[in-house]
């Protein structure tokens, strides 16, 4: 019945697209988690009346995010085509793709965490600098507890995002589903390859967004 429907199908090279789409997504959130949460906790710490108020600091860090978050994805592949070479050595391939992945995912999710930061009760960071606390134990007992539901929440919208990316970098070589869509299914005219694949990216979206709601659930105790 399934290769009635989609004849055209190769399905060794549809399920490597899908592991090749899951890989770039995985590898580039982990990555942007650990990014996009330095740089939010950076632009936190360095607004005003904040521990690190410096407004110098906040104005360039703030400037930079909001440079790489307004670039399209598309332009930042090719923008970041020396900087890929000079990493990974090459500019196809799943590895390949990671740099620009990282770098235009790590920005958007840097504003969610200054968004979910800011919306801590300002009480409660009070009261543990009145004890004296260092700020590695404000940012790792106060803060980051504090927003983890919103993190989380942040962190699956991004994961999200990044499938979308995965399949614009496709295009250009990057492997994936999006890839396999454009090359064997709508330049050849193979619309069933086409849908197979949209169909597998919409599951992979599912299953990310099913995974951040559990985790989302399970960290907020309100």
């Amino acid at each position: 019945m399934v290769e009635q429907l989609f004849p055209n199908v190769n399905w060794d090279k549809m399920w490597q697209a899908a592991y090749e789409t899951i890989y770039m997504t995985a590898v580039s959130t982990v990555i942007t988690f650990i990014l996009g949460l330095a740089i939010g906790i950076l632009l936190f710490l360095t607004s005003p009346y904040q521990l690190w108020a410096n407004k110098i600091v906040h104005f360039i860090t703030g400037s930079i995010v909001n440079i790489f978050r307004s670039i399209p994805f598309i332009v930042l592949i090719i923008l970041l085509v020396p900087f890929t070479l000079f990493l990974v050595g090459t500019i196809r391939g799943t590895n390949a793709a990671l740099p620009a992945l990282i770098v235009g995912a790590a920005p958007f999710y840097a504003r969610m965490v200054l968004i979910a930061l800011r919306e801590i009760d300002k009480g409660v960071i009070e009261a543990a600098r009145s004890m004296g606390a260092k700020t590695s134990t404000i940012i790792f007992k106060v803060l980051i507890p504090e927003a983890l539901p919103a993190l989380i929440s942040g962190i699956t919208v991004t994961a999200v995002a990044l499938v979308g990316y995965t399949a614009m970098a496709g295009i250009i070589g990057a492997g994936g589903l999006g890839q396999l869509a454009y090359i064997d299914g709508f330049q050849r005219s193979r619309s069933d390859v086409t849908q197979m694949a949209t169909i597998l990216i919409v599951i992979i979206v599912f299953v990310f967004q099913w995974i951040g709601d559990m985790m989302t659930k399970k960290v907020d105790k309100r």
